[in-house]
């Protein structure tokens, strides 16, 4: 190692300049080729059964997500201006290139189904906006007499109309989104207000707010971390070439996904500020060691001071780096895209840093020279921060008794804290509760019946199933029931309802006949007379051309999991009900897979916190080649994960796409302590007694640990400026995640280490 080093000193500037080119070289793909990953789809393994058959459904019935335009005229929907606005803001989206003209509903293009002399007609509510009083009054009672439309595209208030574009998969864009919003509140005026909802809507927000977000924290963290950086190593030069290295990597790492053409999704927004955070440790210890060799060597050469660093400081930095990476690799084990890709780039990030700091800050300093620091060392100050960290050492063996009780009560009522712990599918919480997107989701959904979907598919096993009425009355009665008794469930729609009032049509809209009519025969007629007078293609959209599969809709006022799990628990009460005519119950669209999404998350985080721990138990093994001492380096990490999710079950914060990410960031930060720790006090060991090993170890690591808490906490505070909650909290909870793994580094592990006489084992003659 010294000859590579001691050669790599010799091409400096070779070292620098191919270093700023490599920058350039991503600096341009990242121009070229980075875009912001706005479908949520993307965010889930296409491959996983529940998506592939959601997939295959969503082909069957056309279901695709829908843009929301709410206008709101608190005088009524029922006058010229506003019935004009329904009808220019249908015919604009019709004519958009992204949207299928049959895929905009609204009161100017629903059909209304009307009894005649013949029989039946279905014709629109409207063509022209009405003008007299009395064609505006005959259009309120038709929209007053069709279920399918009262409620559904006029709320019971009739102050609010909705136009709904639904779209297919990869045409959202950001200029479609911006031209959405252009178009809607274009028609905006003192009498009719606009809103604008729905999953594609909250899809282009995050793409809008996720690299704004990113740009508001990087500089703030630069500002902090420069601060503290510049308070500790007292020199604008490290400062600097520490700051190079974090820039460097956070550019290659985001670089790499361009070249690779990974899309940035919302939580790799995040990525910056993790290897900001992370990365400047690895040149604040090699600074710290040059500094202190300086100071022992007042005519040290320039050339030796950079390769005794090197030498000295290659491997705890290495091991810091690799146990650092291995908490973000084991994120691999997730099948949810986003935290795939968070973790294996961040890897290569902090790797990418530690290769920096190994080679581009020894050529800086060979380039622009030795740090300037103070020749002498203020004995009493020494003296002063000795005796504190034996103090504190005494004080954790005196109160042993203490600190494992206090310990273990915790980590009790973390574990029941732990039993509080929920996932969280909904994009809608990525908000703050006083955005506008979150308050005209709300709007929207107190007002009609929800924004968020969970498809029904009802799978029967020969042909004409559902035009049997006894599986139409089931079907019938499960959608009011479930309407009914879930509260978060808002509304319903399949084939039934178009049934419902077909047959209430054709016997004089009495009210009675609201209902699925007896006979198949008489079942058969209706459809087929609907066909012939309306638009067939409206049927194909809740049952398929055999009548063997049928598509129920039902609407949520909130896309959480908590909600979609409630809709479910009262829709599976019918499964057996189902059963018993030959018929099964499967799910669909974005509602369910979000739910689906949930279980992932939970999998993912189950799987990587395991393999996180094994891996660096297993590195630990390696390293101090050790049974015991391995397995008491990883009591402060599993204690920290405890905790931390004790916390979010006490603090309600529920485990989501962000959240999600913690335990391995926490395992791969936090193992850094134990290591630093553990080698100081194998070192300490070999000089004297246990106590004495142990003020020494407290004087010389648990001060490095301290600081490069603070370093750590200091950096990812910063995430509490975030726009998004989830990436607050998770500031949050790492932040204290490094504290608990600190200060249960320098107590309980202390403690173990001591009491299980590691290292003295074989001495035994070593004082106790």
């Amino acid at each position: 190692m010294q000859k590579l080093f001691a050669k790599s000193i010799k091409y400096s500037w070779a070292i620098i300049i191919g270093v700023l080119l490599v920058s350039v070289f991503f600096f341009f793909k990242m121009k070229e080729n980075t875009r912001m990953e706005t479908n949520l789809d993307k965010y889930m393994p296409q491959n996983h059964p529940a998506f592939v058959y959601s997939n295959k459904a969503e082909k069957w019935f056309d279901i695709k997500d829908g843009i929301i335009i709410a206008i709101e005229n608190k005088n009524g929907i029922y006058n010229p201006k506003t019935l004009q606005i329904i009808k220019d803001l249908s015919k604009k989206l019709m004519k958009m290139h992204e949207i299928d003209k049959n895929d905009v509903t609204s009161l100017y293009t629903a059909d209304d189904i009307v009894g005649t002399e013949g029989g039946m007609d279905v014709r629109r509510f409207y063509k022209r906006v009405p003008k007299s009083e009395k064609k505006l009054e005959d259009l309120k009672n038709s929209v007053r007499h069709n279920a399918m439309v009262y409620g559904m595209l006029v709320d019971s208030t009739e102050t609010v109309a909705v136009v709904v574009a639904r779209i297919g998969d990869n045409v959202f864009s950001q200029d479609f989104y911006k031209r959405i919003l252009d178009l809607s509140h274009k028609y905006e005026d003192k009498e009719n207000k606009i809103y604008v909802a729905g999953r594609p809507i909250v899809e282009g927000t995050l793409a809008l707010l996720g690299p704004a977000d990113m740009k508001l924290m990087v500089p703030i963290v630069l500002v902090v971390i420069f601060l503290v950086l510049f308070l500790t190593l007292r020199s604008i030069k490290s400062t600097i070439a520490t700051l190079l290295v974090v820039f460097f990597s956070t550019l290659w790492t985001f670089g790499l996904m361009a070249t690779v053409n990974i899309p940035i999704y919302a939580v790799s927004t995040m990525i910056p500020v993790m290897l900001i955070a992370i990365g400047v440790a690895y040149g604040i210890h090699l600074y710290h060691h040059l500094s202190l060799y300086i100071v022992e060597n007042q005519n040290a050469d320039k050339d030796a001071a950079i390769i005794d660093m090197l030498m000295q400081m290659w491997r705890p930095v290495s091991m810091a780096a690799v146990t650092t990476a291995v908490g973000f690799i084991s994120l691999l084990t997730s099948q949810v895209y986003p935290i795939k890709y968070f973790g294996l780039f961040t890897a290569f990030g902090v790797t990418m840093a530690m290769f920096l700091s190994l080679f581009f800050i020894p050529a800086f300093i060979h380039v622009t020279g030795l740090p300037k620091v103070k020749r002498k060392i203020n004995a009493e100050a020494n003296s002063g921060k000795d005796e504190l960290a034996y103090k504190f050492t005494d004080g954790v063996l005196k109160h042993s008794t203490f600190t494992i009780i206090a310990t273990a009560a915790i980590v009790a009522l973390s574990i029941y804290g732990m039993t509080k712990v929920w996932i969280n599918s909904s994009f809608l919480d990525k908000f703050e509760k006083n955005s506008q997107i979150v308050k005209t989701d709300a709007f929207i959904n107190d007002h009609f019946g929800g924004t968020s979907t969970i498809n029904v598919i009802l799978d029967g096993k020969e042909k004409d199933t559902f035009k049997k009425p006894e599986v139409l009355k089931l079907v019938n009665k499960m959608q009011y029931d479930v309407v009914k008794n879930v509260p978060i469930v808002g509304n319903a729609f399949s084939l039934v309802d178009f049934l419902d009032q077909i047959n209430m049509v054709m016997h004089a809209d009495s009210a009675k006949y609201f209902k699925i009519p007896d006979k198949q025969n008489l079942i058969a007629q209706y459809l087929l007379l609907y066909e012939m007078s309306g638009d067939p293609e409206n049927l194909t959209k809740v049952v398929d051309y055999n009548y063997q599969k049928l598509n129920v809709t039902f609407q949520l006022k909130s896309d959480d999991s908590k909600a979609t799990k409630s809709a479910l628990a009262a829709i599976e009460k019918y499964k057996k009900d189902f059963e018993k005519l030959g018929i099964k119950i499967n799910y669909a669209g974005s509602g369910y897979k979000a739910l689906v999404f949930t279980d992932l998350i939970l999998e993912g985080q189950i799987m990587s916190l395991v393999m996180s721990v094994f891996i660096v138990f297993i590195l630990l093994l390696l390293m101090f080649r050790n049974l015991k001492v391995s397995i008491i380096g990883t009591i402060p990490i599993l204690i920290t994960a405890v905790i931390s999710f004790g916390i979010m079950g006490w603090l309600d914060i529920p485990l989501n796409s962000t959240t999600a990410l913690l335990s391995s960031i926490a395992v791969g930060i936090g193992i850094d302590y134990a290591i630093h720790f553990i080698e100081r006090y194998r070192i300490n060991s070999k000089l004297g007694d246990k106590l004495s090993a142990s003020k020494l170890t407290m004087s010389e690591s648990g001060k490095a640990i301290l600081f490069n808490a603070i370093v750590v906490i200091a950096g990812f505070l910063v995430l509490l400026f975030s726009v998004f909650p989830p990436n607050r909290e998770l500031g949050f909870l790492v932040s204290v995640n490094m504290f608990t793994s600190f200060l249960g580094t320098l107590t309980i592990m202390f403690l173990l280490l001591y009491k299980s006489n590691v290292y003295y084992e074989k001495n035994k003659g070593a004082k106790k």
